[in-house]
C-alpha cells in the first residue's frame, strides 16, 4: 500500500480491508484502478461510512464504505437484524419496498436475502413501491420494521436506505443509534438465496387496504362537485402506481397525466432534477396546465412522499411553496372540522422547526395546538407516537413540513404524498366552488395573519473529508461568534439546539429571531453536502398584495444575503 501515502491511515486500512475481504473480483480491480489513476475519489470513496441523517442512509451509488453497493446494504441489513434480534416481540418480519432508481431493486433484494439469511420473515415488493405504501405496509402486515430503498428526489447517481420502525415512522432514538451501532460491529453477513421461504413476494393488494383507509379520511372535509381540471405528473416515479386511482376515488377523474414523464425511470430522463421543489422539474408539466387550461398541477417525487403545486392563476401559472401547501391543507382542515362542529377540544398539529410560523397562527386561530419537532419527518412520527400512548395526549390532526412534505391522517406514519394529492385537490375544489383559486385562498390568509415570505438557501461543500470539516467548522464559528444583526434587525434570541438545553432532543440547529419577528434556521443537511439556511419574513398588508408581497420578499433577500456575506467574512 506504499501508494496511499497520500490518503489519511484510516481510510487506506479500509480500503485495503476491501481489496483483501471478501468482495468480487470487479470491485477489486476498480479499487486497484482507483488506486492508481485517481487516489482522491478512492479516498472520498472509503473517507468514512455512510450514516443516518434526518433521512437514513444515502449517498453516491459506487464502490466504497461511503457509497450506496451491495455491501454496504448487506452491512446496514445484518446491522438491523443483529438489533431486531435484541428485541422482546418475536418473531420478527420486515416490509421491504423500492422506488424506480437503477440499483434499487437489487438493493432490495440483497437486504431481503440477509433478513432471510437470518431467519427473520421478509414481505418483498414485487414492483416499485411509493414511500408511504412501505409506512403503510409495515403497519398492515404487523412487522417489526420496514426497509424503502430510495433516494427521494435526489438525481440518478444517487440511492438510499430507509428504516422504519413497527410504528410505520421512520427510527427515532434509541433504535437508529442501536441500529448503526450493530452496523459498526458486524463482522459476519448470513446471506440466503432469494427463493428463500422466508421471503414472501407482496403485490397490489396492499393498495387495496390502503386506498379503504384512505376513503376513511375525506367525510372529515368539506366536499363539493368538483369541476376541477387536474393534471398530475409522477416525474418518472411511483405515484403512478396508485395516485391517479386515489384521486379518481375522491371524485377526482378524469386525471391528465403528463405522458412524457409517466414511464417509471431511474435516469428522470424527461424531468431533470426530479425535485417538486424545482421549477425546472415542472416545466413540462406547468406548460401542459396553461395549453389545456386546467386548474391544477399536482407533482410528486420518485418516492411520491412529497407533493408540488402548480396553480393557474388569472392566465398564469403560480408554483406554491411547500410552506404555502401546508398552510392551505391546514386552514382547509380546520374549516371543515370547525364548520361541521367536529374540531376535538385536543386536537394538534405539528410542523418542523424551520416550517412557516403562519402555520402556528392558523392552527391556534381554530383552538388547536401547534407542535414544534426537529427538521425531519420521522420526529412527526415519533409525535404522533407519544400522543398515542399518553393519557393526556393531543389528537393528531396533520403535521407538514417546508420541504413538500404532509401527513393527514395517522393510517401511515410518514409524509404522504397520495393522501396529500388528495387533500389539495378538496381544497382546490372547495375554493373553485367559491369562485376562488388556491392562490386567492393564501392571499385571505394573508390578509388575516400576515404576509409570511420563506426562502431556502444553501451552502454547498464537497462530498469528502474535506468539505465535512469545512461545514463542521462553519457550525462551530456561528456558535462561537454569531451575528449580532442580520439585515439592519437586531438578533434579538438565538437558540442552539446543541447544548441540550432545548425542549427538543440535540441537535446541529441554530435558530435565530429578528427584532421584526423574522427568523433566520441554520442546519447541516442530513443527507447531502450542505448546510441550510431558512428565512421567513412577516409583513402587514397595507394595499396592494402583489407590492406587499414584493416588498416582503426584497426584504427576505437582503436577509439572506447579508447572512451569506457574514459567513464569507468570517
Amino acid at each position: 500500500m506504499e501508494e496511499l501515502f497520500e490518503i489519511e491511515p484510516d481510510v487506506r486500512k479500509r480500503i485495503q480491508s476491501w481489496i483483501d475481504g471478501p468482495f468480487d473480483e470487479a470491485t477489486k480491480s476498480e479499487i486497484r484502478h482507483l488506486l492508481i489513476h485517481n487516489p482522491q475519489a478512492l479516498s472520498d470513496a472509503f473517507f468514512k461510512d455512510l450514516t443516518f441523517g434526518t433521512g437514513g442512509m444515502r449517498g453516491l451509488m459506487g464502490i466504497g464504505t461511503n457509497r450506496m453497493n451491495i455491501y454496504t446494504i448487506r452491512t446496514a441489513t445484518q446491522g438491523l437484524a443483529n438489533y431486531l434480534q435484541q428485541q422482546p416481540k418475536a418473531p420478527y418480519s420486515v416490509f421491504i419496498g423500492y422506488d424506480v432508481r437503477e440499483g434499487s431493486k437489487l438493493f432490495a433484494e440483497e437486504a431481503g436475502r440477509v433478513l432471510a439469511g437470518n431467519g427473520i420473515q421478509v414481505y418483498l415488493s414485487r414492483e416499485i413501491c411509493p414511500t408511504p405504501l412501505v409506512s403503510f405496509a409495515c403497519r398492515h402486515f404487523g412487522c417489526s420494521a420496514a426497509i424503502m430503498i430510495t433516494a427521494s428526489h435526489n438525481p440518478p447517481q444517487y440511492n438510499g436506505y430507509k428504516i422504519y420502525w413497527n410504528d410505520g415512522a421512520q427510527v427515532v432514538p434509541p433504535h437508529d443509534t442501536g441500529i448503526m451501532e450493530e452496523v459498526r460491529q458486524v463482522q459476519h453477513i448470513l446471506l440466503d438465496s432469494i427463493e428463500s421461504p422466508h421471503i414472501l413476494w407482496t403485490g397490489r393488494e396492499i393498495d387495496a387496504s390502503y386506498l379503504k383507509e384512505l376513503s376513511a379520511l375525506r367525510p372529515h372535509l368539506t366536499q363539493t362537485r368538483s369541476s376541477l381540471k387536474l393534471i398530475y405528473t409522477n416525474l418518472h416515479g411511483t405515484g403512478i402506481r396508485i395516485i391517479p386511482e386515489a384521486l379518481k376515488q375522491w371524485g377526482f377523474y378524469p386525471v391528465s397525466l403528463v405522458d412524457s414523464q409517466t414511464a417509471p425511470d431511474g435516469q428522470f430522463r424527461n424531468a431533470p432534477s426530479p425535485n417538486p421543489e424545482e421549477p425546472a422539474a415542472l416545466e413540462i408539466g406547468t406548460k401542459q396546465l396553461l395549453e389545456e387550461q386546467a386548474d391544477l398541477l399536482l407533482a410528486t417525487d420518485p418516492d411520491a412522499d412529497r407533493v408540488g403545486v402548480v396553480v393557474r392563476y388569472r392566465h398564469t401559472a403560480i408554483r406554491l411553496t411547500g410552506n404555502q401547501i401546508a398552510c392551505l391543507c391546514l386552514h382547509h382542515i380546520c374549516t371543515s372540522l370547525s364548520d361541521a362542529g367536529q374540531f376535538p377540544e385536543n386536537g394538534a398539529f405539528i410542523k418542523t422547526i424551520v416550517t412557516t410560523e403562519l402555520f402556528k397562527k392558523i392552527a391556534e386561530s381554530f383552538g388547536g395546538a401547534s407542535v414544534d419537532v426537529l427538521t425531519g419527518f420521522k420526529y412527526i412520527g415519533e409525535k404522533i407516537r407519544l400522543w398515542e400512548n399518553s393519557f393526556a395526549g393531543f389528537q393528531f390532526l396533520f403535521g407538514a413540513e417546508e420541504s413538500y412534505g404532509y401527513l393527514f391522517g395517522t393510517f401511515v406514519r410518514d409524509k404522504d404524498a397520495i393522501s396529500a394529492c388528495c387533500l389539495i385537490a378538496e381544497a382546490a375544489s372547495m375554493a373553485q366552488s367559491q369562485g376562488l383559486t388556491l392562490v386567492d385562498k393564501l392571499y385571505a390568509l394573508y390578509q388575516i395573519y400576515g404576509i409570511h415570505r420563506e426562502t431556502l438557501a444553501t451552502l454547498a461543500f464537497s462530498d469528502s473529508a474535506a468539505g465535512m470539516q469545512e461545514m463542521q467548522t462553519l457550525m462551530r464559528r456561528l456558535r462561537e461568534h454569531p451575528p449580532s444583526n442580520i439585515g439592519g434587525q437586531t438578533i434579538v434570541s438565538r437558540e442552539d439546539y446543541s447544548t441540550g438545553e432545548m425542549p427538543l432532543p440535540k441537535s446541529d440547529v441554530l435558530r435565530f429571531w429578528l427584532s421584526d419577528s423574522s427568523k433566520l434556521v441554520i442546519r447541516p443537511s442530513g443527507t447531502e453536502p450542505k448546510i441550510k439556511i431558512y428565512a421567513e419574513v412577516i409583513q402587514t398588508p397595507t394595499g396592494s398584495m402583489e407590492e406587499d408581497i414584493a416588498a416582503a420578499d426584497s426584504h427576505l433577500n437582503a436577509l439572506v444575503n447579508d447572512f451569506r456575506g457574514f459567513v464569507h467574512r468570517t
